[in-house]
């Protein structure tokens, strides 16, 4: 897809996990829906944020910040619980990337001003590294066990309670369902060698797995790499993962979805991030296409990342790709440098938390809890 950006809109939808005091990984098993909506009720509400951000058909997500858990409902449909895995922060749309990186620096900040109030610390990492499986206790009822096969998503929605990572949002309002279809599957295609640049979860089940994104191991394949939300019907790709689907609301209409990074700990990686995504979409050159994402490949690039060299030349010429297409934005090519010193070094958040574990970093509070 080759276009003119001066249309497109950004925003981050971010996941954050929590640790306590003591340096416990705050999760389903230890943690309350209260204990962290109560962070959220403190955080200021801005009816500005509506209607570009969807509620949701519980209510849950009436701020900028919601609790976002796997929810439980009786047989008639009612909610009953809604087990917890942490916070999202999610910016409104912005005309530019600076715009969508400060608003959530700045939400973020508001968040953890409250939560260390309240004992815990908010925390990027792309997996849970104590356990890796929510188990669905009890089992579906019918009820649930219906609207829970309504969509490949919902079908795998328990995967997400072990995983955090960003929504990368690109709205192009004006670009018909071919070419967002199109972006979507060029996105899912390269997916694989974009990822390793946020890798952050080198733990699983208390210790370091082998590997630096886990997340990436488990969910992407199961799950989508990059999804587009189309006005109705026409358009619409069958398949498992989803590629497509229906705009909720009309500010969702035209959006881009990439969702296999890992969460990042600096909200300027997902700047730098969201600027090497609209090179790709404005690239010309770049052929590769598939509707849902190949995960045995994610599942061996998950391992080494940019350690293997054959992903670290791949990745190498998808920023290339991506300059050439942004020899114009001079904004966007200032992003791409950090980006480039990052995939030469062959660096990625992952590779800082081993080394700090390595080197029993007193100031790593979770490393007490990995054996």
């Amino acid at each position: 897809m080759a276009g003119d950006p001066d249309g497109v809109r950004f925003g981050i939808e971010h996941e954050l996990a929590f640790l306590r005091d003591d340096g416990v990984f705050a999760d389903f098993t230890n943690t309350t829906f209260t204990e962290l909506q109560d962070i959220v009720d403190a955080l200021p509400e801005d009816p500005a944020d509506y209607p570009g951000l969807r509620v949701g058909d519980q209510g849950i997500k009436l701020k900028r910040w919601y609790v976002e858990g796997f929810e439980r409902f009786d047989e008639g449909g009612r909610l009953l619980r809604c087990d917890p895995k942490g916070i999202e922060v999610r910016t409104r749309i912005h005309t530019s990337i600076d715009d969508a990186v400060a608003a959530l620096e700045r939400d973020v900040a508001a968040l953890e001003d409250e939560a260390l109030a309240r004992g815990l610390v908010p925390f990027a990492i792309g997996f849970n590294p104590v356990r890796s499986a929510y188990p669905i206790v009890p089992e579906l009822n019918e009820w649930e066990r219906v609207h829970r096969t309504g969509s490949p998503e919902e079908r795998t929605a328990h995967l997400h309670m072990v995983t955090h990572g960003p929504d990368l949002n690109l709205s192009f309002p004006d670009m018909d369902a071919a070419g967002l279809v199109d972006a979507a599957a060029k996105l899912t295609f390269y997916s694989p060698f974009l990822v390793p640049l946020s890798f952050s979860s080198p733990f699983r089940d208390g210790r370091p797995w082998g590997g630096l994104s886990a997340r990436t191991a488990i969910r992407t394949g199961a799950r989508p790499a990059a999804m587009a939300f189309l006005a109705g019907a026409e358009g619409q790709i069958a398949s498992d993962p989803s590629l497509t689907q229906v705009a909720r609301l009309p500010a969702e209409i035209g959006r881009i979805e990439f969702k296999a990074f890992d969460a990042c700990a600096d909200p300027a990686l997902y700047g730098e991030l969201l600027s090497l995504l609209t090179g790709l979409l404005l690239d010309d050159t770049l052929l590769g296409r598939r509707i849902t994402p190949d995960a045995a490949v994610h599942r061996q690039v998950a391992i080494a990342g940019l350690r293997d060299p054959e992903v670290h030349v791949r990745t190498g010429e998808l920023i290339d790709a991506a300059e050439r297409a942004l020899a114009e934005r001079p904004e966007d090519l200032d992003r791409l440098v950090g980006l480039r010193e990052r995939w030469a070094a062959r660096e990625c958040p992952a590779t800082e938390m081993l080394a700090r574990y390595e080197s029993g970093d007193p100031g790593v509070r979770l490393r007490a809890h990995l054996t």
